[in-house]
């Protein structure tokens, strides 16, 4: 019988002496995941707009270096990406958040923000990492999964949750042997929810405990762990996996 390449009781590679790179790594989900990548024994290399905020990630992690930037800013971008000083292993991009309007309320400048973070943003990432990411290294970007079914003020939020997976399945084929995937998330219980619910923070986190299937709200460091196994998994490429306790299973949550 002739053998496989690698067999289930051979160990997953780990991220020792590899170097992550988390841009939105301040607070949150990317502060998580810099937060596991760490002890699964990477360096980390962290960005975000606020220095202040960074400087504490920073502190916290021992990160190899920090750079705060508008990640959306092409030039910034394409400069953060030119002083790196050496090949990254891979690149988790947390930054930027949704958006949710009823029609006769939206904003259209910050439509056009929500659709510069979620799909342009990917798009120049990639282009900008080809250059730097190691073959067989990954990308790793976030999406939500609670705008999947319609509802009044979910338009925006739908066309995002809906457009990302297409677009991460196709950078996946022309960034190869560059893996790239996708995290779709429903509530996570991070500060970015707890501005946007505001004294409904507690509502919702109740809510959610009573109907979802796992009994408990999904948390930063659940999405962290997710996130470093698509980092180490070298099989995993062009999908998405959602992360939401069940939330799209349960009717009304």
């Amino acid at each position: 019988m002739t053998a496989t390449a690698s067999s289930p009781s051979e160990p997953r590679p780990d991220l020792r002496r590899q170097t992550v790179v988390v841009i939105g790594g301040s607070s949150g989900i990317g502060l998580e995941t810099a937060r596991r990548a760490r002890a699964e024994g990477a360096d980390v290399i962290l960005t975000g707009r606020d220095p202040a905020r960074l400087r504490r990630a920073s502190e916290e992690l021992d990160a190899r270096s920090t750079a705060a930037f508008d990640a959306t800013d092409p030039d910034q971008l394409a400069r953060f990406f030119g002083d790196l000083p050496n090949t990254v292993d891979h690149v988790m991009v947390t930054a930027g958040g949704s958006y949710y309007s009823p029609l006769a309320e939206i904003d259209f400048a910050k439509v056009r923000g929500a659709f510069d973070e979620h799909l342009v943003l990917p798009l120049q990432i990639a282009r900008q990492a080809v250059a730097r990411v190691r073959p067989g290294g990954t990308l790793v970007f976030m999406a939500g999964a609670g705008a999947r079914r319609p509802g009044i003020g979910l338009t925006i939020a739908g066309i995002l949750s809906a457009g990302l997976p297409a677009l991460i399945a196709n950078l996946a084929l022309e960034l190869a042997p560059i893996r790239v995937n996708l995290i779709a998330a429903g509530f996570v219980d991070t500060p970015l929810s707890a501005s946007l619910l505001g004294d409904d923070l507690e509502q919702r986190r109740n809510q959610l405990r009573a109907v979802l299937p796992i009994r408990r709200v999904v948390e930063p460091t659940d999405v962290a762990a997710l996130a470093v196994h698509l980092m180490t998994n070298t099989a995993l490429t062009g999908a998405t996996y959602d992360i939401d306790g069940g939330e799209q299973l349960v009717s009304g949550a």
